[in-house]
C-alpha cells in the first residue's frame, strides 16, 4: 500500500521547509555543458564554524569556550598549526592531505542581526544582498546561473526530499520529487508508478532511482534508517546523475542548530557531512577530479558558548570546499581574530568576506561566466573582489 503521498512538482510550487530540522533534506539537479561538476550542499541550521574548524592558535578561544573542546590536545586534527579540524571529520583528513579539502573560516551572506534560520537560508539560496532584494527576487542563484548559460539543457533538473530548494527555483525549468516522512510501496502501487513512468523518457530512470532512494531510507526517522543512511543515498544518487548528463547538483543536510549539547548535535551532523562527501567521491570515481563541492550554511554561531553546552545564532561562519578540482590542503581567506574589539556586535565572529564571492568565483572558473553577469544577474549587488583561486 501507499502509506504517504508521492508526487512530482515543478520548483515553482514551493513546499514546506523546516529550516533546522535534522531529518529533512532535498536534492536538485541541472544539466550543463562541459565536464566540470558542481555540488552545492546547504547546511541548514547554522553550522558552528568555530567548532568545525577550530582556531586553537587564537588565545581567546579557550576563554570564550571553556567546556567545548578545542585543538589537538582535545582530539581535534591539526591542519596548519593554527586551525584544527573537528575529530568527527577525521574521515575527511585524507582529502586534506591530498589537497582535495579546504575551508574559509570567516564568511557570511549580507544577512545581519535578525538571525532567523528561515530568512538566513532564503538569503543564502536566493543569493541576494539585502532583505529588500530578497523580497523582490523570487528565483535562486543556481537557477539564475542556468539562465546565463546559452545552450544549457536543464530538463533533468529536479529535487528529492521534503524541504524546498529555493536555490534552484526560478524560470529555468526544473522538477522535484518530495516524499513524506514514510514511503512504503506495495507491489500494486509500484507497478502503477512504473506504468506512469514507462513512457516518459525523462522520468523513467529518475522515478526508478527516486524509489530506490526511498527504499534506502529517505524520509524515514534517524532511528529507523541510521544516522547518515539517507545522506549517503542522496549523495550516491547525485553521483550517479553527475556521472551521466548532470553537471550541477544541490542538496541539503539539516541538523546543525546546536543551542544545547553541541558536542552531540554537531557530531551527528558532521558524520552526515563526511559521509556525503566521501560517498560523492566514491560514486564519482574518475569524475571526482573535475568536481567542486561547496558546503554553505546560513550564518555562524556566537563565539562564546552558552549555559546549555551550546552556542546561539551568530554571524560569521565557515565554508567547506572539497573535490578533485579544488586547491585544497589550505585555509582560504583571512582570520579576523577573537579579541573583543574584533568581534561583530561584540558577540559574533566578524565576516571577512561575502560567502557569495567564493561561489561566484567558482562559477566563473568552472563555467566561464563574465564578472558582470555574476555580479549583476546571478548575485545582484555582489562585489566579487579578487579571485581567491579556490580551483586547481
Amino acid at each position: 500500500m501507499l502509506s504517504r503521498r508521492l508526487f512530482l512538482k515543478s520548483t515553482g510550487l514551493i513546499g514546506c521547509s523546516a529550516a533546522a530540522h535534522p531529518i529533512l533534506s532535498s536534492i536538485a539537479f541541472a544539466s550543463a555543458p562541459g565536464e566540470n561538476r558542481l555540488v552545492v550542499i546547504i547546511l541548514r541550521g547554522a553550522m558552528d564554524g568555530l567548532d568545525v574548524f577550530q582556531p586553537y592558535g587564537d588565545p581567546r578561544l579557550r576563554k570564550l569556550r571553556k567546556t567545548l573542546s578545542a585543538g589537538p590536545k582535545n582530539g581535534a586534527l591539526d591542519l596548519d598549526g593554527f586551525f584544527a579540524m573537528h575529530p568527527r571529520l577525521e574521515p575527511l583528513m585524507p582529502l586534506w592531505q591530498a589537497g582535495e579539502l579546504a575551508f574559509v573560516p570567516a564568511v557570511s551572506t549580507p544577512y545581519r542581526d535578525k538571525r532567523s534560520h528561515f530568512d538566513g537560508q532564503d538569503m543564502l539560496e536566493a543569493g541576494t544582498g539585502t532583505d529588500i532584494d530578497l523580497r523582490n527576487q523570487r528565483d535562486g542563484w543556481l537557477n539564475r546561473l542556468l539562465q546565463q548559460m546559452p545552450g544549457l539543457r536543464s530538463e533533468t533538473a529536479y529535487s528529492v526530499g521534503l524541504s524546498d530548494m529555493r536555490i534552484l527555483d526560478g524560470p529555468a525549468p526544473a522538477k522535484s520529487w518530495a516524499p513524506e516522512a514514510e514511503f512504503d510501496l506495495g507491489p500494486q502501487a509500484q507497478r502503477l508508478l512504473e506504468r506512469v513512468y514507462h513512457d516518459d523518457p525523462l522520468f523513467r530512470a529518475a522515478g526508478g532511482q527516486a524509489m530506490e532512494i526511498a527504499a534506502e531510507g529517505i524520509g524515514r526517522t534517524v532511528a529507523d534508517a541510521g544516522p547518515s543512511r539517507d545522506v549517503r543515498a542522496l549523495a550516491k544518487f547525485a553521483a550517479d546523475r553527475l556521472n551521466d548528463q548532470t553537471r550541477i547538483a544541490t542538496f541539503s543536510i539539516s541538523g546543525w542548530d546546536s543551542h544545547a549539547r553541541q558536542p552531540q548535535v554537531l557530531g551527528r551532523a558532521l558524520d552526515r557531512l563526511a559521509d556525503a562527501v566521501l560517498t560523492l567521491k566514491q560514486g564519482l570515481g574518475a569524475n571526482w577530479s573535475q568536481t567542486t563541492v561547496l558546503a554553505m550554511t546560513e550564518f555562524g554561531r556566537t563565539v562564546a558558548e552558552n549555559g546549555s553546552g551550546g552556542t546561539d545564532h551568530g554571524t560569521g561562519g565557515a565554508m567547506l570546499m572539497a573535490g578533485g578540482a579544488v586547491r585544497g590542503g589550505r585555509v582560504v581567506g583571512r582570520w579576523p581574530g577573537l579579541a573583543e574589539g574584533d568581534l561583530y556586535a561584540g558577540r559574533d565572529l566578524m565576516p571577512m568576506r561575502d560567502i557569495r564571492a567564493y561561489a561566484a568565483w567558482a562559477l566563473r572558473d568552472l563555467y566561464g561566466l563574465s564578472r558582470d553577469a555574476l555580479e549583476q544577474a546571478v548575485f545582484p549587488g555582489l562585489d566579487m573582489q579578487d579571485n581567491p583561486r579556490i580551483l586547481a
